[in-house]
């Protein structure tokens, strides 16, 4: 696998750019429901610490994962977490994953830190109205499985099926099934969506522990 060329961004300088939430199925907005329950940890590996309030410890398999919650992986970690209404997110190592709201069949917020992860809703559920904050820009998500995080010295998306909505650099581009776009830093804005080949998605879900 090719090593990205990205420097990881502590979560704590996240630069999340101004506006509004920008989702597939439209705007939305959900209540917060801190301390609440959302999933489990169905599979950890290496080191994987939670992070909830003003304590951390490390995170176990079968642990329960709550609203506000910051998931954060070391160099040897992945972690796979099973949310609400069947759900799964995996992340890749060296990964900080804020929880910052999530209702099972509804959506929620998510905020990417820095690394890699994989969203996978199956198809055939229900949609879900999801936004993913990250560094370089907004991801609006409605029921889908893709991938996101650095790939090939940039900032990559990539849909499996399903549709999401990139937003970055005032420009706002659908994804959808097989493809992928590119977003070279923070405020640019992203490439028109392309074909991704074979090589390059394997690539980028191995690099949160998934086979393809």
């Amino acid at each position: 696998m090719t090593k990205n060329a990205l420097s990881p961004l502590p979560i704590g300088r996240r630069i999340f750019l101004a506006g509004s939430i920008v989702a597939a199925g439209g705007l939305f907005a959900l209540p917060t429901r801190a301390g609440t329950v959302i999933g489990t940890a169905s599979d950890i590996r290496g080191g994987v610490q939670r992070k909830r309030q003003q304590s951390a410890e490390g995170l176990a398999t079968g642990a329960e994962i709550m609203e506000k919650d910051l998931v954060a992986t070391g160099a040897d970690g992945f972690a796979d977490l099973k949310l609400e209404g069947d759900t799964r997110i995996l992340l890749g190592n060296q990964t900080e994953l804020l929880l910052d709201s999530f209702i099972a069949n509804q959506g929620g917020t998510l905020e990417l830190g820095m690394g890699q992860m994989v969203f996978d809703r199956p198809e055939g559920l229900p949609k879900v109205d999801l936004a993913l904050r990250t560094t370089f820009g907004m991801i609006g998500v409605r029921g889908t499985k893709f991938f996101c995080g650095p790939t090939r010295g940039v900032f990559g998306v990539f849909v499996e099926h399903g549709q999401v909505a990139v937003e970055g650099g005032g420009v706002t581009e659908l994804v959808g099934p097989g493809e992928g776009v590119e977003i070279a830093k923070p405020g640019d804005a992203p490439n028109k969506p392309v074909l991704w080949k074979e090589p390059r998605i394997v690539e980028a879900y191995a690099s949160v522990g998934l086979t393809r």
